[in-house]
């Protein structure tokens, strides 16, 4: 369809009818070398697409989900305890949907994560055994880390997985809290946090798989009954204490190159009095990108969480997500159908111009660019 000149979506190849973007930047590769997978444009189901993660009931992946990556509107796939009963039997699903990848009209490879903590936080046997908490009370933290890193980089590669939801950078404050219940946090001590936080994720990435630094600002100081999973989740903590107690791990872990940050749904009203984290620019585009200069791919908890509930479906908050700043949404509810509404919603806020273009296709880049890294 004719487009205007002053239409950002036509200044960057992206029509506002079914076509969208020529597929440029988008790669696969063959052998050793790259080429461009198609000439065609794609529409904005497809780029929306390249923004979000589906999920799946059981251990074997749906006929929906493999028509939605063969039609190129997955980012890529999590998997959970109950998608897996070994590392052969998930090792032959992730050759199921990269074959599904292969007829994709964009070939960038898929990203293929799940949560490999350490600890009772695992979802495929072996490394790291060891919670973060033990890491961080061991006579080497930092050592631990590092084998904890490359172990779990060695365990997701073994199966064809590229990205490890940890780790987790939270500085719990009270034994028995919310984030240190179950060993998720390596210490009390911000100092000891930000080391092995680095630690694990140089040796993770060293090995392959990225690494993600969650869950951002910081969920340390959560009780035991504030979980954003169930409700929402308020952490009225100070400006000071914000950055110079749960950010700090941060400054370590960007300056290493941690490729993924998450960030978590609580509301800290220090920062943004009425929007929880990953909904809030204040937060996303503010805190995390022009104060502490993370220029890699930001990534949504799980959008069914009851936290952001009140804020409308998965698809709605997908697009307040999204124009928060966030690259990549959860859609985690195993369920294909939650991906997909997120996909129409996102589309449908393309067109109508709720979401940026520009904003949108720089996003879709950097999400790119990462599976093309991987």
């Amino acid at each position: 369809m004719p487009t205007m000149p002053d239409n950002p979506l036509s200044r960057r190849g992206v029509l506002m009818g079914g076509a969208g973007i020529a597929a440029t930047g988008l790669w696969r590769t063959a052998g050793t070398h790259a080429r461009p997978a198609t000439r065609a444009a794609l529409t904005p189901e497809q780029l929306a697409g390249q923004r979000v993660i589906f999920s799946y009931p059981g251990l074997t992946p749906p006929a929906s989900l493999l028509q939605q990556i063969t039609a190129g509107q997955a980012a890529g796939v999590i998997f959970f305890g109950e998608n897996i009963s070994s590392e052969s039997q998930i090792a032959s699903v992730i050759g199921q949907l990269n074959a599904a990848n292969a007829q994709s009209p964009v070939r960038a490879p898929l990203l293929l994560m799940t949560d490999q903590e350490g600890g009772i936080v695992r979802r495929l046997p072996g490394a790291p055994v060891l919670s973060e908490k033990q890491v961080g009370a061991s006579p080497d933290p930092v050592a631990q880390a590092k084998l904890a890193g490359t172990g779990a980089g060695q365990n997701l590669a073994g199966v064809g997985m590229n990205v490890n939801l940890a780790p987790v950078l939270d500085v719990f404050r009270q034994a028995g809290n919310f984030i240190d219940e179950f060993g998720r946090s390596y210490s009390s001590d911000p100092r000891i946090v930000a080391e092995c936080g680095r630690a694990m994720v140089t040796a993770q990435q060293a090995v392959g798989p990225a690494a993600t630094a969650k869950h951002f600002p910081g969920l340390g100081a959560a009780t035991a009954s504030q979980n954003t999973d169930l409700g929402p989740v308020t952490l009225d903590l100070s400006l000071s204490d914000l950055r110079s107690i749960d950010e700090r791990p941060y400054h370590q872990v960007i300056a290493a190159g941690v490729r993924l940050v998450m960030c978590s749904w609580a509301v800290y009203p220090a920062l943004d009095a009425r929007l929880p984290a990953g909904l809030s620019p204040a937060i996303v585009q503010g805190e995390l990108r022009r104060r502490l200069g993370f220029r890699g791919v930001t990534i949504t908890d799980a959008l069914e969480a009851g936290a952001i509930s009140a804020f409308g479906t998965p698809g709605q908050t997908g697009v307040l997500a999204a124009k928060a700043g966030m690259d990549v949404l959860l859609a985690s509810a195993r369920d294909v159908t939650e991906g997909q509404a997120v996909v129409t919603g996102l589309a449908d806020a393309l067109r109508s111009g709720t979401l940026d273009a520009g904003s949108f296709l720089t996003a879709v880049e950097r999400v790119t660019a990462l599976r093309l890294r991987l």
